[in-house]
């Protein structure tokens, strides 16, 4: 089931020109094939340390550049209305062993994105925020955005401290912003062969080669598992809205969460795997459980997530099957 985004959006994109940065990665290149499909003229800056240019449209202007490349990013957000900052350093394992770099691209590249779009004009900036923010507060509970944030990486604190610039430019600098608060985003086009791969993606990887998935911790952890369709639509609203989002950090994702249990049993059945789980111990950084309110999104931009986990995931492993 493919998204008819024109019968969602109309003609709000059409001839628009657009910069996603990070556009040949997993959620940058959804975006892109998105704001493609709805006519609009899309800039893509990507350095390729995590992208791809197989997962671009052909239609897409490609500028091969780190968001730390200042020319560059200054050349690609030039004469854009709208900058959907993509680019980043994702795993929160990857922070640990190297904070000063995830500082560096994920921080000081986001200050960077910022500045180059208000000097170009840019209207609004749509960010890739994390639930990561959120570490553990309220463990119990569903995330809601007027919680405090307790970052516990390198990785998630460099997300909080590009919410915070976000939220600086929009109050004091003339440029709309938002931050989108991914929850855990799976999909097509999610690498599956990096040693940092998110689970979905790894437990793909595994039970494509008939071997066990390795579970960190127990499995009783839970993830507001989220498909990647439904970020897509949140960047569309949000770029779209008429109201001014005044940098606003709003959740993104479905409401509900899974076990990575009950996950590797789904992803089982559905590979016809009956190997059992290997389990190993809890990964310094990672949180035990998180599951999104999603009212304020519902609230601010019309949000409703369009595809299910469970259609999601189906999707998913049939994409990562195709790949073989």
């Amino acid at each position: 089931m493919s998204v008819n985004w024109s019968s969602l959006h109309g003609d709000r994109f059409r001839k628009v020109r657009v910069l996603v940065t990070g556009g040949a990665g997993f959620i940058g290149s959804h975006i892109c094939d998105a704001l493609v499909q709805l006519g609009a003229k899309v800039i893509v800056l990507d350095d390729l340390s995590g992208g791809d240019t197989a997962n671009l449209p052909h239609e897409v202007e490609f500028i091969r550049a780190s968001i730390l490349d200042l020319p560059a990013l200054d050349r690609a957000t030039d004469g854009c209305k709208f900058v959907f900052h993509q680019a980043a350093l994702g795993s929160v394992p990857r922070s640990i062993e190297q904070p000063r770099l995830y500082h560096d691209v994920d921080t000081t590249g986001t200050f960077n994105v910022l500045e180059s779009a208000r000097q170009a004009g840019v209207q609004r900036v749509m960010f890739a925020a994390s639930s990561s923010v959120y570490g553990d507060a309220a463990p119990d509970q569903a995330k809601l955005e007027t919680m405090p944030m307790l970052p516990r990486s390198p990785y998630a604190a460099a997300k909080a401290a590009g919410e915070a610039l976000l939220g600086a430019f929009a109050r004091s600098l003339n440029i709309d912003t938002v931050s989108l608060r991914y929850f855990n985003i799976f999909g097509p086009k999610q690498n599956a062969n990096s040693a940092y791969a998110a689970v979905i993606a790894a437990f793909a990887k595994a039970m494509q080669a008939e071997d066990a998935p390795n579970i960190y911790g127990d499995g009783s952890q839970s993830r507001d598992f989220t498909f990647v369709a439904n970020a897509v639509h949140a960047n569309l609203l949000a770029a779209a809205c008429s109201n001014a989002l005044d940098g606003e950090a709003i959740n993104v994702a479905t409401g509900h969460s899974v076990t990575v249990n009950e996950l590797a049993m789904k992803m089982g059945t559905l590979y016809g795997s009956t190997k059992h789980p290997q389990y190993a111990p809890v990964r310094a950084g990672d949180v035990l459980h998180s599951l999104a309110d999603i009212s304020k999104a519902k609230q601010l931009l019309g949000y409703q997530p369009l595809v299910n986990f469970d259609e999601g995931l189906r999707q998913t492993v049939e994409w990562y099957r195709k790949q073989n």
